[in-house]
Formats: structure tokens, sequence, C-alpha cells
């Protein structure tokens, strides 16, 4: 289930396409999360995230252009997207293009706005300087009160739009989301786990983020490339509080010649880097992709927990086989993580999912695990006896003292004589013994090699 955002103040943005919602989405909530692109319908998928604007704090989402569509076309779930977010929120942001005027477009949805009875508030965006005063005046014929006049991109008459969501808050009994001027919003130790669900295009990722949340919250189908936007999504898993982060496919950038597509994978790829977690879907029907493995490399460097999720397993053949030759593969292609979870799961069906959930919490575990000093120096020992450096222009190369230097991913500082000289080898012989003996298989490992003696010892 997701979190209860009953208690905040919730505001969605809706308007026809183009007219620059996500603009000022990323403007209220202060991240340059939502993708922005001349091209009409690049949102696709309504998006969540926390907004503030002055002394006043909210919950904003985001939504897809509204068009008229036929009846089960993509644009047409879009729209169901659109219509949910407005049932669900406190007040609607009605946003038009002042330069361009009212369309037949923007009259439409005013009307299908005030049918639903909503609270809402008309924003004419674009009126940078004096642009869009016709436009702002040309407001006043959709019957939903005095336009306010902004510019998302140059954060012009945000002032005025404070003022009225302020008003509005007070009518609506929201005051709870006015604060101090001064007050800050404090590091939470205790912040929701963050996964992101990653992969290449049309491998049931947003099949498994709505799975997983307990809605039909992202949409789904046929048409590869249905998510553009990595979209965050708070929710609860057994008790856990959790903030779930679908993306769009990733394919290789060489291959990618389409501005929005490179700026769909980049956006995935911020993703990664701002995840604890990444679930990575494969597709347990295909050999081992190339971009899978690279997908995989990636979180990897970037220090991220790994899951593989081997999806649409209801339907794979002779599954003895096709697990052993996955496992194999992702053993000898994902050397510095061998024995990545590797998981089959039916994201449709929802079979396996509860196993694959149990593997994130116990790599997010081993993602965040310290080792005492103490123990740490008495396995070193230990594996310096059993397999001492080698011998370096006749000189046996001694590391004196190991530490841990930060957990997330685990960094171990190694102190040793000449650390230029200890070769690939040895570094991955005391990788392995870590793994193995401190139970750090499944995640990434971090092993500095430092010239000098124990530092701790004066």
């Amino acid at each position: 289930m997701m979190n209860d955002f009953a208690a905040e103040f919730r505001i969605a943005i809706v308007g026809r396409p183009n007219v620059g919602k996500s603009t000022l989405y990323n403007r209220l909530t202060g991240r340059q999360h939502a993708l922005v692109h001349d091209r009409p319908g690049v949102t696709r998928d309504r998006r969540e995230g926390a907004g503030q604007l002055a002394g006043l704090r909210f919950r904003l989402i985001d939504t897809a252009g509204l068009e008229e569509a036929s009846r089960g076309s993509l644009e047409d779930r879009m729209r169901q997207q659109t219509e949910y977010a407005i049932a669900h929120s406190d007040l609607t942001l009605l946003l038009f293009d002042a330069r361009v005027g009212l369309t037949e477009a923007d009259v439409f949805f005013a009307n299908a706005i005030r049918r639903s009875g909503a609270g809402v508030i008309v924003v004419g965006n674009k009126c940078e300087g004096k642009a869009g005063a016709d436009g702002l005046t040309e407001a006043w014929r959709l019957g939903l009160g005095q336009a306010v006049g902004v510019s998302a991109e140059h954060g012009e008459g945000l002032g005025d739009l404070y003022d009225a969501l302020v008003a509005h808050a007070e009518e609506m009994g929201k005051s709870d989301a006015l604060m101090g001027a001064d007050e800050a919003e404090e590091f939470d130790a205790d912040a929701p786990l963050r996964i992101a669900i990653i992969g290449r295009p049309n491998m049931g990722k947003s099949t498994l983020a709505n799975h997983l949340i307990g809605a039909e919250r992202m949409l789904t189908g046929a048409e590869a490339g249905i998510t553009r936007d990595a979209i965050e999504m708070p929710f609860n898993y057994a008790g856990r509080a959790m903030m779930l982060v679908d993306t769009a496919g990733m394919r290789r950038k060489s291959r990618i010649d389409d501005q929005l597509e490179k700026a769909m994978v980049d956006d995935a790829l911020r993703a990664i880097r701002f995840a604890q977690l990444c679930i990575l879907l494969i597709d347990s029907r295909e050999e081992l992709h190339k971009q899978d493995l690279a997908i995989a490399r990636l979180v990897v460097e970037e220090g991220r927990g790994l899951i593989i999720g081997a999806n649409m397993w209801d339907v794979a053949k002779d599954k003895d086989a096709t697990k052993k030759e996955l496992r194999h593969k992702l053993d000898e292609s994902l050397a510095q993580v061998k024995t990545v979870p590797l998981v089959p799961i039916s994201a449709q069906k929802g079979t396996g999912i509860g196993t694959l959930m149990h593997e994130a919490f116990t790599i997010y575990e081993r993602w965040n695990r310290r080792i005492a000093t103490a123990n740490l120096n008495r396995w070193l020992e230990a594996k310096l006896e059993a397999h001492p450096p080698p011998l370096v222009e006749g000189r046996r190369l001694r590391i004196r003292y190991a530490t841990q230097v930060k957990t997330r991913p685990p960094s171990f500082a190694f102190f040793v004589s000449r650390p230029a000289e200890l070769p690939a080898h040895y570094m991955r012989y005391l990788a392995a013994g870590l793994r193995a003996d401190f139970d750090l298989d499944g995640v990434p490992l971090r092993l500095m090699m430092r010239k000098g003696k124990n530092p701790y010892v004066s």
C-alpha cells in the first residue's frame, strides 16, 4: 500500500500538452526530475514529489497533458491517470500558455474540472516580462476566477501564486502546510529505502511497480517505451517505508539518435545514482543481453545494491537450464559482485515478488554493514598467514593494517608498504575473503591500498 498523504496539502498540475507543467513541477519541487522537452506529450505517468513555495509545503503531482482520445488508447489511459490525480488532490492548478491564449482544448478541460467539483486555480504560464498579459485577461471567460501569471522557467510571479495557494490552504483547513519561513528540513536518518526498477525497454518494470504498490499507478501496455520519466512512488512493504522509482527503458546511448530518448536515459541514470538498491529486470525467455550486463555493471560502478529479477518466468521454457545458464553468465560477467541475487518472477502474475523483496532487504543490510576494526585485523592476520603477499624485487610486500572507512557500499583501506606494487590478483583474494568471511556476497566492495603505517598507532 502507498503511504497515507491524506494530511498533506495535495496539488495537481494539469493542462493540455506543452504548456510547461513539468517546468513548474521542477521549479516548485526544487529538483530537475521531470523531463522537459519542446515535444508535446513527454510526460505520460503522474509524478509526485514534495513541493515548497516560501513558507508553504505541499505534495505536488505532475500529470500528462490532457487530450481528447479514443477509448482504450494510450492517450486515453494517460487522461485517466490525470483524472485520478485531480480527484485525489485538494487543489488543481490548471496551466495554460498565456502567450498563445486560451484554446478550445483549455476551455474543454476547464469545464471538465469544474464539473468534477475540484478546487482550482487558473495559472497562465510563460508570462516573462509583459508577455502573456492579453492571455491572462482572456482567462476570465473560463469562469474559474482570476488567473495567476507566472513564468515557470524564469521563476517570475511565484509570489502571486503563493498568495493564491495560501488562501486555498486556509480555506480547506490545510493550515498545517504553513511553516515558519526559517524552518529548515533536517536530514532524516530513517528516510524511506529508495529502490530503482531498471532495465531495457519492455521488461515489465511498470508492471512490477504497480504490483508492489498495489495500484495501477503506472501506465502499462504492449507498446515499448511508455514510461519516459523516472517516477517516484512512496509505499510501505512489510511495515517499512520505501520509495520506489520506476524508470524508462535503457538502450545503449550510441544507438540513440532522438534527443528526448537521450534525456529519458539520462533520467534513468540519475535514478540509479540516487537509489540505494536497484532491481534489474531481464527477460527470462531470452539469453542474457549485453545491455543487461552493461546496466548491471553501471549499478556496481555506482556502488549501489543490485538484485536481478528474471521476469516472465511463468512462460520461460526449461526453467532449470535457464536459471543455471543465467547464473553462470552473471557470475562470469560480474566477477566483482559474484552471487548477486537472481530471482525468478512474474510481474504480471505477482509470483516471486516476496522472494525478490526478501533479497532486497538482505542486500540492503549487507550494503550498510560495518565491521569492527579489531575483527577486521584479526581476519587480515589470518589471510596473510594463509597466503602472504608476493615478493617484489626480492622483498615481500607488507600489509600492516586495515580499517573500514565507510559503508554504502562497504569500503576498506589497507595500509601497504608499497601499495602501487600490490597485484590485482591479491586484491581479488582479499575481496573474496571479505565476502566469504563477513557475509558480503552480492554487494559491491571498495578496496583502497594506502601507503603508511597503522594510522592509529603513534
